[in-house]
């Protein structure tokens, strides 16, 4: 009998230690099948190694209500987003060469804590005295262009435009669009790209739009806008972006998020005025308007929370053929 059971401890014993060496296996390989996005292939020549949520606060950190904005003109709108056309199509010589004359320039960068590759397009004038705050896009290098998350008023919806850094970030396949000044900046409401076709923030979008990527833009509202709600969730001008509208709400409501859902009820911050999202209702492409509360905005844990809730959207956009 005791010998029985001797027998049954060691057969048990070892059955454990199989299946620790099992597991570890298995970590070790699922390991093996992530490391390719942090390391997929060597930095090209010449490429920026940088923290893209350290780039972008150190571009935005110069933005200012007095100053930073000069309205272009049709002939810059029009030669910026072909030339970010041609970027997504491939024809990276072309596109740096259009976009030279446009004093915009290409750059390959690396983003040191995920390792992807991103094409960035950046306004020459960036450093200037009088910098034209015409933005600056970020492409995903290593997988198929899918689509894009905008950030129309980095600073004055503070918090939003690493809000956008952190949605490229949970996806393949993004596009990052991020306007290049303040809203206050330019004279009237000439900066206030939401809400204005002649920008080149909007010539850049319109032009993802018509190739049919469809697009999620970040807002923030303050505390007293929409009392007793973390986020308001829209499709503005449009429906083509509903069922990923509802999958967002509901995903946001999974994180522990109040939201208040436009096509359900009548919400403040609606952005059926929103010119991105009625051009991408013209293309019957899906548009999501997303406003955040200041603390979703803040950074740490709600803002994870919400890039996360985002990611099931965006990974459903993602294109691998």
């Amino acid at each position: 009998m005791r010998a029985h059971r001797s027998r049954v401890i060691t057969i048990a014993t070892l059955l454990l230690v199989i299946a620790g060496l099992t597991a570890g296996l298995t970590a070790l390989l699922r390991t093996t099948h992530d490391a390719p996005d942090r390391a997929a292939r060597p930095a090209p020549d010449g490429a920026g190694r940088i923290d893209l949520a350290r780039a972008v606060a150190d571009y935005t950190s110069r933005f200012s209500p007095d100053h930073g904005y000069r309205r272009p003109g049709r002939a810059d709108r029009d030669d910026i987003a072909a030339a970010i056309g041609l970027l997504l199509d491939g024809h990276r010589g072309q596109a740096e060469q259009r976009l030279a004359q446009r004093d915009f320039t290409v750059r390959t960068v690396v983003d040191r804590p995920t390792g992807r590759h991103y094409a960035e397009v950046a306004d020459r004038t960036d450093t200037a005295v009088t910098p034209r705050g015409w933005g600056r896009v970020y492409v995903d290098l290593d997988h198929r262009p899918s689509w894009s998350v905008q950030v129309p008023h980095p600073v004055f919806d503070r918090g939003s435009e690493q809000l956008g850094v952190r949605v490229l970030r949970g996806s393949p396949g993004g596009v990052l669009v991020i306007a290049g000044a303040h809203r206050k900046a330019g004279v009237g409401n000439s900066a206030d790209v939401a809400h204005r076709r002649d920008t080149v923030f909007h010539a850049i979008c319109a032009e993802l739009a018509r190739r049919g990527l469809p697009g999620i833009q970040l807002h923030g509202f303050a505390a007293e806008s929409a009392p007793g709600y973390d986020v308001v969730a829209s499709t503005g001008a449009g429906t083509a972006g509903r069922p990923e509208g509802r999958e967002l709400a509901d995903a946001l409501g999974a994180h522990g998020f109040e939201v208040c859902r436009a096509w359900v009820r009548s919400c403040p911050l609606e952005g059926r005025t929103n010119m991105q999202g009625r051009v991408a209702d013209a293309d019957h492409v899906p548009f999501l308007h997303v406003e955040f509360s200041p603390t979703v905005r803040a950074g740490g844990r709600p803002a994870e929370r919400a890039a996360a809730a985002i990611g099931d959207i965006t990974r459903g956009w993602t294109k691998t053929d």
